[in-house]
């Protein structure tokens, strides 16, 4: 096959979409590699999801420009917009930090935050923050920084001098020698317990006073087991030899920190260990939280095993605890969309979220009885987010999705609802998927939508739905003329015959109905979220994002690209969930292997005779592998990116939430380690040699597994790579360049270039 030569951005599109059958050279498949930063640079004004200045009707958003992205601050009232920051600023501290060099347009921020007078963001899982006022950046974690699905539950260690004012300001709390003691002006100190020790200490960041500084509550712990993952980097970049790197890293079965609540009266010094009746065995309970009168303080508890949540109310007067609200479910409460609020701070309302109906609605409740006043929402569709209760008004504005008859049941809208559930108002119209950022005064909110076949429109709002003027839409018409086309969704039915399954599909640019293409599935199953793209694809978030432009790079020589979700994902009913209990191998392959056929079915391209293709990273990398082997009849090449082969070694939060506790049988019947001899097809397993979120250890336990089978595969290992490895632009490149050989040869039979000739 002749190779192209490419002129401009746009003869780079054109020339990959006179692609033939042929097998590609390798100008091909680096036209495949470069296709996102070519992309981008044909796209103009899209804005990206908005944040407000706090106490402020200032916001500020990233957007696409020429040459790469800019960041932006405007003010609601006026209009005016200015830098949100000096780009080369924090290019210029980038570039000393990384030892690379970090342009002012090409800055590796996508999701930041802005207060004084730095700016805090991930790169590749790690957190970062930059001065804005001189060029220094530095690693480190940053206040409200998402936890993503990293290790949630860690280990508390003993700590002392964390001083905590009273309220009146007479007295301060602390933390010495492992007990609780009481400091007042002049630093004369009072012991308030005698009990506290290194395997039983007072944890000095629980420190709650009554308002009425009265009191004092705090827990007393008693640690878990301190587990650490070891790793090797073999090769650090200032020095020689190799480095040994260790990290906690809990993981299921493992003993954990127990949290004890104590009541102390400062005046008396009165000790009083609560009752642990109500909140037996935790997997945690929340910050302790005193009521506004000083007569009750609260906490939430989630017993391990995560099927009873409560929220536990303590009598200061009595030390004696009730449950305000009690939720229980047969398979699990998913912790992470928990959502619990004490309306006025008095304890005698509060708004709960459950998906006891099997759907996730709000309840509110009677704080003095337990008892439930009254539904707040109800319906066939799930609550998905609480963005802001109004105690005053007795409102809560919310997003949900699935609403909408004949819309995708995915797409994300915004809604106010009155505390009785009367006066439900929908804030956003246009059918799309919406991420909306309010003001912290609620009197305005901004709106970005999108759809894979709509680029992003951000709109500024006022509280009551009005529009007070477009701030961007998206355009796309240079990418267009360079023969740019949009995903196409696909609906099919699942495995008990009703229920519709989504997915979306990914063709080549020179796209020939009449021919017939093999098919690839990008796979990510996680229980935690729903994860076909939803956006228009520079989004980013894992609702759309750069991961449609890996599609396309891919179908681009010669493949259909697919994603699913099955169920056992989230975003719909509780049923549709549960189908992951306890059975992470099942990854939803039952719908998608009917998705597959009702495609095939439809459409004479979409060949799926010879197997099915996937390709997947972290929870996907573990559903490649379970694909392979306990679906080889149907999928035959995978290609496998930082998965946890077996739940028993990845980190104790993520899995215990669907894998349940104790640990039982079904860790094993899940884990392709274990099935590794029904392997029949090709398999490449990539993985960070770094990977802080899934310890490396799982890939190389795969491997043996597979070598003891006597199985054949490939692998790669990436030096100093983290989870993103093979993920992501830059030196991982290789990765997905190997990911296209791969599929090339072995689902396409068809030969790649010798790499070392180029």
């Amino acid at each position: 096959m002749r190779n192209f030569v490419f002129k401009g951005l746009s003869g780079l599109l054109l020339a990959m979409a006179s692609l033939v059958q042929a097998a590609p050279s390798a100008a091909d498949i680096n036209a495949s590699l470069d296709l996102r930063e070519h992309w981008i640079g044909l796209i103009r004004d899209i804005v990206f999801p908005a944040q407000w200045m706090p106490d402020s009707h200032d916001f500020y958003y990233r957007k696409t420009v020429a040459g790469g992205y800019d960041f932006v601050m405007e003010n609601a009232e006026t209009g005016q917009t200015r830098p949100a920051f000096d780009k080369a600023i924090v290019a210029q501290g980038l570039t000393a930090a990384l030892g690379k060099t970090v342009t002012p347009l090409q800055l590796p921020i996508k999701h930041f935050s802005l207060s004084d007078g730095r700016i805090d963001f991930d790169i590749d899982y790690a957190p970062w923050h930059c001065s804005l006022k001189v060029a220094q950046c530095e690693a480190g974690s940053w206040p409200g920084r998402p936890s993503g699905f990293g290790v949630v539950r860690d280990l508390r260690f003993p700590a002392d001098n964390h001083l905590r004012a009273a309220p009146n300001g007479q007295l301060s709390a602390m933390v010495e020698g492992h007990n609780l003691v009481l400091v007042d002006k002049d630093g004369h100190k009072r012991i308030l317990s005698q009990d506290g020790s290194a395997g039983n200490f007072y944890d000095p960041e629980s420190i709650a006073w009554s308002p009425d500084s009265k009191h004092i509550v705090l827990y007393r712990v008693r640690p878990g087991y301190a587990r650490f993952v070891t790793r090797v980097l073999s090769s650090p970049t200032d020095q020689l030899q190799p480095k040994v790197v260790k990290q906690l890293y809990p993981k299921p079965g493992d003993a954990i920190d127990i949290e004890q609540p104590v009541l102390f009266e400062v005046a008396t010094g009165k000790e009083t260990v609560i009752d642990n009746a109500l909140f037996p065995n935790p997997y945690q309970l929340t910050d302790l939280r005193w009521r506004k009168d000083s007569n009750t303080f609260a906490f939430r508890y989630n017993q391990r095993g995560f099927q009873t949540a409560r929220v536990i109310e303590v009598s200061a007067a009595t030390g004696k605890a009730r449950a305000v609200v009690n939720e229980t479910a047969k398979t699990f409460i998913y912790q992470d969309r928990e959502f619990g609020h004490d309306v006025n701070g008095l304890g005698k309302e509060f708004i709960w979220l459950s998906e006891r109906d099997g759907w996730a609605h709000l309840y509110l409740y009677d704080g003095r009885t337990g008892k439930v006043k009254n539904r707040i929402t109800n319906g066939d569709w799930p609550v998905r987010e609480v963005v802001k209760v109004d105690d005053a008004k007795r409102q809560i504005w919310f997003a949900a999705s699935g609403m909408h008859q004949g819309e995708d049941p995915y797409f994300v809208h915004y809604y106010r609802v009155d505390f009785d559930g009367s006066n439900l108002t929908e804030l956003t119209k246009a059918p799309a998927n919406h991420h909306l950022a309010f003001s912290d005064d609620m009197r305005y909110y901004v709106d970005v939508y999108s759809r894979v076949d709509l680029p992003n429109i951000a709109e500024l709002h006022k509280a009551d739905g009005s529009l007070v003027r477009t701030i961007a839409k998206g355009d796309i018409s240079k990418l267009l003329a360079a023969g740019f086309q949009f995903p196409e969704p696909f609906v099919a039915k699942g495995r008990d015959g009703k229920t519709d399954i989504y997915g979306l599909m990914v063709k080549p640019l020179n796209f020939d109905p009449n021919k017939r293409y093999p098919v690839i599935e990008n796979i990510y199953a996680g229980p935690h979220d729903s994860f076909v793209p939803k956006d228009f694809w520079p989004f980013g978030y894992h609702s759309g994002g750069d991961k449609v432009i890996g599609m396309q790079s891919l179908a681009n020589l010669g493949f259909i690209v697919v994603q699913i979700d099955g169920m056992g994902t989230a975003n719909r009913s509780k049923a549709f969930q549960d189908v992951a209990w306890k059975n992470l191998g099942d990854s939803g392959f039952p719908d998608r292997i009917l998705w597959h056929k009702a495609a095939a079915k439809k459409y004479p391209w979409y060949d799926i005779a010879k197997g099915v293709g996937i390709y997947g990273g972290s929870a996907g990398g573990q559903s490649t592998l379970s694909a392979l082997v306990f679906h080889p009849e149907f999928y035959s090449v995978g290609v496998a990116y930082a998965g946890c082969y077996d739940n028993r070694m990845d980190k104790i939060s993520w899995n215990e939430q669907w894998m349940g506790w104790p640990v039982d049988d079904s860790y094993k019947k899940a884990s392709a380690v274990e099935h590794a001899a029904n392997l029949k097809g090709n398999v490449l397993i990539v993985f960070g040699e770094q990977d802080s979120n899934v310890d490396p250890s799982s890939s190389l336990q795969l491997v043996n597994a597979l070598i003891k089978a006597g199985k054949d595969f490939d692998l790669l290992e990436v030096p100093g790579g983290e989870h993103s490895a093979g993920r992501s632009t830059g030196p991982t490149r290789y990765a997905w360049r190997r990911q296209f050989d791969f599929f090339l040869n072995h689902l396409k039979g068809e030969a790649t270039p010798d790499w070392n000739k180029h």
